[in-house]
């Protein structure tokens, strides 16, 4: 049979930077070559995208297009976050519209059957074009200089492989105003055409409101009239199934969009812990591999991941991480958690994956032979009260007024003396069962107390995945002492010293009383 090859200095790939063109694999429409890598570069003006689209398409097939395969991706680099698709096979490619400036197509064949190959057409968009993937980046004509008079762009969003609604978010803005805006706008619609029903109308320089979509389609209406004009606007836009939630309930678990796969591009993703008031959010970070820091600053400067307490980004920062790093866990100090994950144009990872449990409000003290435990009723307002016991069912706590109680000597409930950096506590575990609808849902918090001190702490010891908190994570307020770490020898057994030491006392007083008395009556 006819074998391709690849003559010496065939065109192959390049930077294509005309407002439009056309470019075809090697030796179309004759087989194209084995063992041939091809990459298009193609680059317009920045404000404008690349609209692509396929006229003749025959490659090897394969279902996972692992032999002969054509991708086409968002921006400069070959790199998983910026991935439009792979294609083989005779179906074409869809048509493409860039989401900034720049498309990269990458065309590669193996050593064994060869087929006609492709061709396809380019050209800058001026303004508009129908916008795929995840996340992307719109600018009116020309931005940030004047936008021109008398123009019409429609950018189409659709994100592909999501069913969730679609985000989006103006960072810039600025177009001739007017009352009803009836010069130059931009208009906002819930569907992929200006018949879905209509979001919004804006113009001037207040920057439009955040919009969410109810479906994976929305439409930008951009439209100039015949003078005066203005710098434009830029936005940008994910889809906000993935990258966009609100968590209410007491414990939870999320993750980067399509992880444990390369998050994608350009990306900024939110993720609020909103709980009742009195509790705090603790976070648990199950796993964790982002784009690591500039080796020029030594900060996560490209993409990363910051927490903030509270419920907007000018909460005071918690931390913020990049990079492969194992984290210790992150605690609010109010009741509300925000979690923010910028991603920059290039080089995405494998992303995260969370666990967050809230921190019941509870205040525990103990005297020299007691505990004392209260959480307000409000905070745990669903349970009854046998769903809160320490150490077994048969001790639950008492509703008094307004909180939940539980007052119970040491030597009662499953406690049991430990030695601890060479102090005695008395320890035992505080559960609180919030299990529904046939699924096991226990927290279990460590009570502990130094009775010489009458000083106690809580510690959280099973929340969201047990597995991972073989240890205590203290969860003690800053004016509570922070219990030290368990000792490699535990005593099991009851330790009564204490006690009978009070006893001791209480029995000698007795015994002075009734000398004295006797004494006297003599």
């Amino acid at each position: 049979s006819h074998r391709p090859l690849c003559p010496p200095g065939i065109k192959c790939g390049g930077v294509l930077s005309a407002p439009s063109g056309n470019f075809s694999s090697p030796n179309f429409p004759r087989p194209y070559p084995y063992e041939t890598e091809c990459t298009w570069l193609i680059v317009v003006a920045e404000g404008s995208s690349v609209l692509l689209s396929f006229t003749h398409f025959e490659l090897e097939y394969h279902a996972a297009c692992a032999y002969d395969y054509l991708q086409v991706y968002n921006g400069a680099t070959r790199d998983q976050g910026n991935l439009l698709g792979t294609f083989c096979g005779r179906s074409p490619p869809p048509p493409f519209s860039s989401a900034w400036h720049v498309l990269a197509v990458v065309f590669r064949s193996d050593r064994h059957v060869a087929k006609r190959g492709f061709t396809a057409a380019y050209r800058k968009d001026a303004c508009g074009g129908q916008l795929t993937g995840l996340s992307g980046e719109i600018t009116s004509p020309r931005y940030p200089e004047s936008y021109p008079n008398d123009v019409e762009c429609r950018w189409s969003i659709g994100a592909a492989g999501s069913s969730g609604p679609l985000t989006l978010v103006f960072t810039d803005f600025q177009v001739e105003g007017g009352q009803g805006c009836i010069f130059d706008y931009v208009a906002l619609f819930d569907g992929p055409t200006a018949a879905a029903p209509h979001l919004g109308r804006y113009c001037g320089s207040s920057h439009p409101p955040r919009t969410i979509s109810s479906s994976p389609h929305l439409l930008i209406l951009f439209k100039s009239d015949f003078n005066i004009g203005g710098r434009g606007f830029k936005a940008f836009f994910y889809s906000a199934g993935e990258c966009q939630e609100v968590f209410t309930t007491i414990k939870g678990n999320f993750s980067s969009p399509r992880y444990p796969n390369f998050y994608p591009n350009n990306l900024k993703c939110q993720w609020s812990i909103q709980l009742p008031l009195g509790y705090r959010v603790k976070v648990f970070f199950l796993d964790m591999e982002l784009e690591g820091r500039s080796s020029l600053t030594g900060d996560c400067d490209y993409d990363r991941l910051a927490a903030f307490d509270g419920g907007t980004e000018n909460g005071s920062l918690l931390g913020q991480w990049c990079g492969r790093e194992s984290l210790e866990p992150v605690t609010s100090r109010s009741n509300q958690l925000l979690l923010v994950l910028h991603t920059d144009r290039n080089t995405a990872k494998r992303g995260f994956s969370i666990a967050y449990v809230g921190v019941v409000p509870m205040n525990i003290s103990c005297t020299r032979t007691e505990f004392h435990i209260q959480i307000p009723v409000q905070s745990l307002a669903q349970l009854e009260r046998n769903r809160i016991y320490l150490g077994t069912r048969s001790c639950a706590a008492q509703v008094v007024g307004r909180n939940f109680k539980i007052q119970t000597r040491f030597d009662t409930c499953g406690t049991e003396s430990q030695k601890r950096n060479n102090t005695s506590v008395i320890v035992s575990t505080l559960y609180i069962d919030f299990s529904a609808d046939d699924r096991e849902d226990i927290h279990q918090y460590e009570v502990q107390c130094e009775p010489k001190r009458k000083e106690a702490s809580v510690n959280l010891i099973a929340g969201p995945d047990p597995s991972r908190l073989n240890q205590a994570e203290n969860l003690v307020d800053a004016q509570q002492r922070e219990g030290g770490a368990m000792d490699s020898h535990e005593i099991r057994s009851q330790d009564t010293s204490d006690i009978v030491f009070i006893s001791i006392c209480i029995l000698a007083g007795l015994l002075m009383v009734i000398a004295v008395v006797g004494l006297v009556l003599l």
